[in-house]
């Protein structure tokens, strides 16, 4: 496989981290979590932006469209609450629904908190990007990404990360390796 630079986009959607009430504490996260995970060099364009349907699906289309992100990671505004609305949003702007990765989230965070089932995370595809919605909560965010380990630190549940470098090698994405210290990605035997 030819190895390209990728591109990641970061979207943390919080109505009080984009008025500046507080500190958003998603993107850093996942800035830090990427840098130990990802083999290689890679690129991340960030914004907070509100719980708003419309300047959701504006950022969404212009990392994937305009700014050309392989990968978009969003935070937050997947709940119940009547301001979460980024599954809409993300949904009306995919292409393809891969709900598998919603699925993961809900069962892996299932191990953790009895509320995981009050999240409503997905992902789509769109063109040549992956987008998906990741809980708003940095400690949450790791555990979706890397998946339940035990003490050993051998892995129990495999966390999404681990499917999303074949998804991007399916979607005509850049390649990437991940650190299988932290995730193993799964790539299937050539035939």
């Amino acid at each position: 496989m030819e190895k390209k630079f990728i591109k990641i986009g970061l979207i943390s959607i919080s109505d009080r981290a984009s008025a500046g009430i507080y500190k958003d504490k998603g993107i850093p996260e996942l800035e830090v979590w990427l840098k130990k995970t990802i083999k290689g060099n890679f690129q991340t364009e960030s914004v907070v932006i509100p719980d708003d349907i419309s300047k959701i699906k504006e950022a969404l289309i212009d990392f994937c469209d305009v700014k050309k992100c392989s990968l978009i990671l969003t935070t937050g505004g997947t709940g119940p609450a009547i301001r979460d609305v980024t599954p809409e949003a993300t949904l009306s702007i995919g292409d393809k629904e891969m709900p598998g990765f919603g699925e993961q989230m809900r069962q892996i965070s299932l191990n953790f908190v009895p509320t995981a089932i009050l999240s409503r995370q997905v992902a789509v595809i769109r063109k040549k990007t992956l987008i998906i919605n990741l809980p708003g909560q940095p400690k949450a965010i790791v555990e979706t990404l890397e998946g339940v380990k035990d003490e050993q630190n051998k892995t129990k549940t495999h966390g999404i990360f681990a499917a999303v470098p074949y998804c991007l090698d399916l979607i005509g994405a850049p390649y990437i390796e991940t650190n299988e210290d932290i995730v193993k990605s799964f790539r299937p035997k050539n035939k």
